[in-house]
């Protein structure tokens, strides 16, 4: 089936690695043409920009920082692709360490929060305003896919503060920016992807541990986990104006069924 993204500008943020590169490979696959953003690591991108010279280019940016992005979608408009039509926002940090809200510094509080949901309200506020110019024809695919986790469904003890800034996205901004987006592009749709466990450089050395894997799974009828292709396939799908038109304001938990978490180990109960 066309998904309808022949020649459709897709702004993918976080696109150096796991569920982004895998998603710019995906959009490419579709004929789309994608600005790939990355922070510091381009290295994985550069294989594809060889392969796909007319159709992908990558900016760099902090998307903490206010300037880089009102640059980052000034520049990703200002080129050949034309005004960024898509915007996938999948960029984000999970801290590895686990700390209780009580232990927790407000300095990794802040990090989190700022590196997460400041950020995406900063690219998601720049790309409403570029879109604004765009023309009636390019609005009719406009879309927004934010990528949330089973941690803003279920929370994650240890790591509320990664939690709080998916829940944010997931509920909050969602639910807001579906009826906001309609006033600047009338067929303009916003929906979040929430994936659980994938199987991503920055979850394989924890998923190591049997013990992680084990919990990770215990709760999930599918018995697996997710691969980056899974994530990037529903990104792709329910940006698509064709097939997914009429969803918006919607959370797709792609998660192989999870009914929640583990909360005691064995020992625990005794």
């Amino acid at each position: 089936m066309d998904l309808g993204l022949q020649g459709v500008h897709v702004l993918v943020t976080g696109a150096s690695g796991g569920i982004g590169l895998e998603t710019t490979r995906v959009y490419l696959s579709l004929g789309a043409t994608v600005t790939a953003h990355f922070n510091t690591q381009d290295a994985t991108l550069k294989p594809l920009l060889a392969e796909h010279p007319k159709t992908l280019q990558a900016l760099q940016a902090n998307l903490a920082s206010e300037p880089q992005v009102i640059k980052l979608i000034q520049v990703a408009s200002s080129t050949d692709f034309g005004p960024v039509q898509v915007l996938v926002v999948n960029h984000g940090i999970w801290p590895a360490a686990d700390e209780p809200v009580a232990e927790m510094s407000l300095e990794r509080w802040n990090n989190t929060i700022a590196a997460n949901l400041t950020s995406s309200f900063l690219i998601i506020r720049e790309y409403l305003k570029v879109l604004k110019g765009a023309s009636e024809v390019q609005k009719e695919k406009a879309a927004v896919v934010m990528v949330g986790s089973t941690a803003g469904k279920f929370g994650e003890a240890g790591h509320a503060d990664y939690a709080v800034t998916k829940s944010g996205m997931m509920y909050g901004l969602t639910l807001s920016l579906k009826n906001e987006i309609v006033k600047i592009a009338p067929r303009g749709r916003v929906n979040t992807v929430a994936p659980g466990w994938v199987s991503t450089p920055m979850a394989e050395e924890a998923l190591k541990d049997p013990n992680v894997s084990y919990r990770a799974l215990a709760t999930t009828p599918l018995k697996k986990i997710a691969t980056p292709r899974d994530i990037a396939n529903q990104i792709a799908i329910i940006s698509s104006s064709v097939v997914s038109g009429h969803v918006t304001g919607q959370v797709v938990m792609v998660e192989g069924g999870m009914e929640g978490r583990l909360l005691n180990r064995p020992e625990d109960l005794l």
